[in-house]
């Protein structure tokens, strides 16, 4: 069937592999909706940020359109996109932001891909490592983790002192290559050792390609256009598969 899980990962319970990891891009290959627009759903539904928001607007979709005529890449556009949400939430204590990160995860909630989830938790079941990595702020990605079952996310960090956030995001953003070099720093600090040649990646975005590489079993889940044919060109797994 289209939507089943690929069959390499219904692995028997004897055959668990020391070191093994799943890496997984959250929007576009856990979800189908972007949970980017629930967490500025939040600020809407409440009637707050308005100035924020005309000025978040204000300069990002600019650059939108100037992606989409193709004067931009993919990962410039990505990157400010994401290191400026934390305009949002600067002055918010982390206890008051948790607000935020709740109403986005059941904003999201409906957009849950359950195939998707499922090979998600597949892993789990075998034992495997299984990380999130995502261009989103760091404590959506925890909060999304708790969600999904899984401790180790790693994300936009978003800039902190006194206890509140300071409107800032700490660089790099976690998009593009730098996926694959602040997922390697995470498993450094966490003194967490990986083979990558037997380990996986599940992303949707030509933008996640460097991750994708960092392992010996990359998959392109519901991929863009541009990240299909990297995929069909290099003999990667696609996922759902063509009927």
């Amino acid at each position: 069937m289209k939507n089943d899980p690929p069959h390499y990962i219904t692995l028997p319970e004897n055959d668990k592999r020391s070191g093994k990891a799943a890496f997984f891009d959250v929007d576009g290959t856990l979800t189908s909706g972007r949970t980017w627009r629930g967490f500025l759903e939040y600020f809407r539904a409440n009637g707050l940020r308005r100035g924020t928001h005309l000025a978040y607007m204000g300069y990002h979709l600019p650059l939108y359109f100037l992606r989409r005529l193709g004067l931009i890449s993919e990962s410039r556009f990505r990157g400010a996109w994401s290191a400026d949400m934390a305009w949002y939430v600067r002055g918010y204590t982390i206890e008051a932001a948790r607000q935020v990160w709740d109403y986005t995860i059941e904003y999201i909630d409906k957009f849950w891909r359950d195939d998707t989830r499922t090979i998600l938790d597949q892993h789990l079941k075998n034992g495997d490592l299984v990380l999130l990595v995502s261009s989103g702020p760091l404590p959506l990605l925890r909060r999304t983790g708790q969600e999904l079952g899984t401790e180790h996310v790693v994300g936009t960090r978003f800039e902190v002192k006194d206890g509140r956030y300071t409107g800032r995001s700490m660089r790099p953003v976690c998009t593009d290559k730098y996926k694959s070099s602040l997922t390697k720093e995470y498993l450094q600090d966490k003194g967490l050792s990986v083979d990558f040649a037997s380990s996986f990646a599940y992303a949707d975005s030509i933008a996640d390609l460097p991750m994708l590489e960092m392992v010996g079993n990359p998959v392109a889940v519901y991929p863009d256009t541009s990240l299909e044919e990297i995929a069909l060109q290099r003999g990667w797994q696609i996922y759902p598969s063509a009927p």
